[in-house]
């Protein structure tokens, strides 16, 4: 059986493909597009998908669409009934993009030249949150566990719980639209002077720097209720009647302001993007991260009560907040959990597929995903043809030597671009596509975020280290192979590796296993031999854009930043050469 997952016309458009139970690849159409968080139809990750897996369209069993326009529809129109404000454009616009996802088979069949009629018996609808769940509860190693989708918004719910066992898994709960911890956290997103989509991750990492002073008065916008779930107060909101996002003609998501005057007076006018970031801000985004994580435990020990259950699967935009993931085994109740490597809405490709695989199919599951490399992928001549043609020297070397060359420029205080084996799936480099630094080096984040990365001062950078070491180094221990939580770093380690400790002494996760990523673990290990410290520090591969995903991309970015070195593969590019 052949399953092709989409997320089409939704941030973070993506596809990924199943054959005969295994996922053979997954990708970000951002990738290809080269705009962050993309939204319109990923015509180039199916064609990637149908690449690798060497099929034809006409071959695919089933188009799992991770999206269904039917779900909650009565609730959707009372909703948009309550809340014309006099338009009913107002409703013709929220049906426009609920048309498109309904008929993508004229989407596939302009793309194959094949009759719309071979692909209308093969679309699936799925709901949004079913979708994420499947993601997480499917790939984990699991064989019961409780679940949990958690977002801004997907067909009018915003959160839904739920018990997956075997090849299934019932739907215990959910919270409707527009009572949501994603769009509480949005909204201040946006009020702490980052209006972008996406943009959430700033404050969580702005977090540490603040006391969390405001949580008494943040407990009036946000209550919890006793059946574990909770509610917004909607005066401190703006009312969403033509949507949290919106698309333009560039499929580019844009999110409309959400805080009302009301959040303002008690919170203060938005910041502007020139204005300084004060104590006020840090304690705000403090109070903010905390009242966030306060919400996601009620909600997951009101569910490990009901459930019984020591496991927990999660997914959903919420769920990238690796700061309270990192927390959920010490105040939930539960004692391991599973978050996919593209747990946001990327993920909903791979979701809706297996939904449809083991949910609709009643296939048995397979051995649990934990490599995130479904990407893009090139060789070593490939790689030589490139560079041949832009002119630029290089150097071949084999394994050994050149990670011992990338030693030296690690210990010499040098940054290099790492570009190895396939491309992640999701939002995090996993040392596919990476940008490593010697962790021990203290100016080594203020060369990153100044020179290369140009970004915000106060954001943290990520340690790599490998498996056998993280109990040596953090407080508490896990296989976390996708980098989704933020662990306590030992004290009499952290002046060890500055580079990796964030203000609060803290460290975003990421296990390297040698079975999973043979080439990064020598790297690190190299490293180790020769520096006692089995740790890189690791930030994605990029500049102010999505992750590179071709070689040419790779060089690119190494050529306008300040990188030492460009490793592809087996092949080496040094600052010395090309200038």
């Amino acid at each position: 059986m052949i399953i092709i997952g989409i997320n089409a016309y939704h941030a973070d458009s993506s596809a990924a493909i199943f054959v005969n139970g295994k996922l053979v690849a997954a990708i970000e159409e951002e990738r290809f597009t080269r705009i962050k968080h993309w939204a319109g139809f990923p015509k180039l990750s199916i064609e990637f998908c149908l690449k690798e897996a060497g099929i034809g369209y006409e071959e695919v069993d089933f188009f799992a669409v991770g999206r269904d326009p039917q779900a909650k529809f009565l609730k959707k129109i009372i909703y948009l009934l309550k809340n014309l404000s006099g338009s009913l454009n107002v409703v013709k616009e929220r049906f426009q993009n609920s048309r498109k996802v309904s008929s993508i088979e004229s989407e596939l069949a302009f793309m194959s030249g094949l009759a719309p009629s071979l692909f209308a018996g093969k679309i699936r609808q799925v709901e949004h949150h079913r979708s994420h769940i499947a993601s997480a509860f499917f790939a984990s190693p699991f064989p019961i566990a409780a679940c949990l989708s958690i977002d801004g918004s997907g067909d009018f719910s915003t959160t839904m719980i739920g018990v997956g066992k075997g090849n299934s898994f019932k739907v215990l709960g959910s919270v409707d639209f527009p009572h949501s911890i994603g769009i509480f956290y949005t909204a201040f997103t946006q009020l702490l002077g980052f209006p972008h989509y996406g943009d959430e991750y700033k404050v969580m990492g702005m977090a540490p720097y603040g006391q969390p002073l405001y949580v008494d008065k943040l407990k009036k916008v946000v209550e919890l209720t006793p059946d574990g779930f909770f509610k917004l107060n909607l005066n401190y909101f703006k009312r969403a009647t033509k949507g949290i996002i919106s698309y333009g003609a560039d499929n580019i998501p844009v999110v409309a302001s959400l805080y009302s005057s009301l959040m303002v007076k008690e919170f203060g006018e938005a910041r502007k993007k020139e204005e300084p970031l004060t104590q006020y801000h840090k304690n705000l985004a403090a109070s903010v991260q905390r009242i966030t994580e306060q919400v996601l435990f009620h909600i997951l020990r009101h569910l490990q009560k009901t459930t019984g259950l020591q496991h927990v699967c999660i997914a959903g935009g919420v769920a990238q907040n690796s700061v309270a993931n990192g927390k959920i085994t010490m105040h939930t109740g539960f004692t391991g959990m599973y978050i996919p490597c593209a747990g946001h809405d990327a993920g909903i490709a791979m979701g809706a597929a297996m939904y449809v695989q083991h949910q609709l199919q009643k296939k048995e599951r397979q051995p649990a995903i934990m490599s995130a490399y479904t990407g893009s992928m090139f060789t070593n001549q490939a790689i030589i043809e490139m560079l041949t043609e832009k002119g630029v020297s290089f150097e071949l070397y084999e394994d050994e030597l050149l990670f011992e060359k990338i030693t030296d420029c690690l210990v010499n205080g040098g940054v290099v671009g790492w570009f190895n084996g396939r491309a992640e799936f999701g939002p995090r480099a996993l040392g596919g596509r990476s940008i490593i630094a010697d962790p021990r080096r203290t100016d080594a984040k203020e060369i990153l975020n100044l020179k290369i990365k140009r970004r915000e001062t106060f954001r943290p950078f990520a340690p790599s280290i490998l498996k056998e070491y993280v109990d040596e180094y953090f407080e508490l221990s896990a296989e976390v192979p996708f980098m989704e939580r933020v662990y306590p770093i030992k004290k009499d380690k952290q002046k060890e590796v500055p580079a990796i400790t964030h203000v609060d002494g803290s460290g975003r996760l990421h296990t390297v296993d040698k079975d999973i990523s043979p080439r990064y673990y020598a790297l690190i290990d190299t490293f180790r031999r020769r520096t006692g410290v089995p740790i890189l520090l690791n930030t994605s591969f990029n500049e102010n854009e999505p992750i590179v995903n071709l070689p040419i991309e790779a060089l690119n970015c190494y050529l306008r930043t300040n990188m030492d070195m460009l490793v592809m593969e087996n092949i080496a590019v040094s600052r010395v050469w090309v200038n």
